[in-house]
């Protein structure tokens, strides 16, 4: 049966026994839940309010370090992940270089810290090289000698 919204409009109440879930969105949730749900949501709207009191320059520099200790952290690998540490640090400079200019108080770090790792890429990339070309070259002797 149609009852009046307050809006001069007509809605049809939920059925008996349910509750309206776009109404109370945390119906059905015992008081406990319901608690952890209210202080959750607190959290994050503090969060929000504190990030859009951030300058984003602080906030995109922070994401760019990110990048960076992924970067660090594949190349640190045993065998290092070339790909993974080449996908982060071409990621980092993407950020780095195409906002040059714009990344406030930190971007001379933040150009140090591309420069920095992109020197650790081909230093462990060449290391990678000359233990696989010493391997090649160990597997060839072996090969000769027991040819002999």
């Amino acid at each position: 049966m149609p009852v009046d919204d307050g809006r001069g409009q007509s809605a049809t109440p939920p059925p008996q026994g349910t509750t309206d879930q776009a109404a109370d969105p945390l119906a059905g949730l015992s008081d406990e839940e319901r608690a952890q749900a209210e202080e959750l949501a607190q959290q994050l709207a503090e969060a929000r309010e504190q990030i859009a009191n951030t300058p984003a320059s602080v906030v995109v520099g922070n994401h760019a370090m990110g990048l960076y200790e992924l970067g660090a952290i594949h190349l640190s690998q045993q065998p290092p992940n070339l790909e993974e540490a080449r996908l982060a640090i071409d990621a980092l400079g993407a950020l780095v270089e195409g906002l040059e200019g714009r990344l406030g108080e930190h971007e001379a770090t933040l150009n140090e810290a591309l420069h920095q790792i992109r020197m650790a890429f081909v230093q462990v990339s060449r290391a990678m090289e000359d233990a696989a070309g010493g391997q090649s070259e160990e597997a060839g002797e072996a090969e000769e000698a027991t040819e002999e």
